[in-house]
Formats: structure tokens, sequence, C-alpha cells
């Protein structure tokens, strides 16, 4: 069994500054990819960025320029800083990734949502 636990979101001023953490826990043995997705309310899911194992990075549009996932591979957890954030940028903000377990199986796991709300 493998948790993902999201935490950072909140309420924030237009051009301000958030950064969430995601920590993974459980029977992992190893982590392949990480990411944050988001969803606001009466749209899907979507990608926001992903970060490899390796450290190989990708970003939608949407964010590229404002934002910054790194990991720390030795805490399995990953962050993304976002700055200069925009209220189109509200949305509840889960947590994935591609894990490897113990016992010998390997999917993706999510977390439960951090809500981020950019209002004045």
């Amino acid at each position: 069994q493998v948790q993902l636990v999201e935490s950072g979101g909140g309420l924030v001023q237009p051009g301000g500054s958030l950064r969430l953490s995601c920590a993974a826990s459980g029977s992992i043995l190893t982590i392949l990819a990480m990411g944050w997705y988001r969803q606001a309310p009466g749209k899907q899911r979507e990608l926001v960025s992903t970060i490899t194992n390796g450290g190989s990075t990708n970003y939608a549009d949407s964010v590229k320029g404002r934002s910054t996932i790194s990991r720390d591979n030795a805490k399995n957890t990953v962050y993304l800083q976002m700055n200069s954030l925009k209220p189109e940028d509200t949305a509840v903000y889960y947590c994935s990734a591609d894990v490897g377990t113990w016992a010998m199986t390997r999917r993706d796991y999510w977390g439960q949502g951090t809500q981020v709300t950019v209002s004045s």
C-alpha cells in the first residue's frame, strides 16, 4: 500500500506564491515519475508539471515560467513552487506518483488533493 499526502495549499492573493509538497510513503521500492495535476470547478483534471527520477521536467504552457517542480528522492517527496499566481490557477491540486512496490507491482497513485485559491 502506498499513500501520497499533499500539503501547502491555501488562499493567496494574485501575484503571490505558494509551495506545494507531496510525500509518498508505504511499500515503495522505487518512484519513477512524480507530478502535479489540477482540477478547477467544472473542468477536467489537467497536467501541471511532471518530473522523472532522473530530474527531467515537463510543464503545462499555462504555468511555464511561473512554476518550478522539484523532488527529494531520499524523502520520496515532490514539490511545486508556484509564483505570480493568477485567479485562473485556482483549483484542487493533486499529486501523482508512478510507483514500483516491494510486491513487484507498478501503478500510479494519487493524493487526496489540496485546494489552491487565488483571490483578492
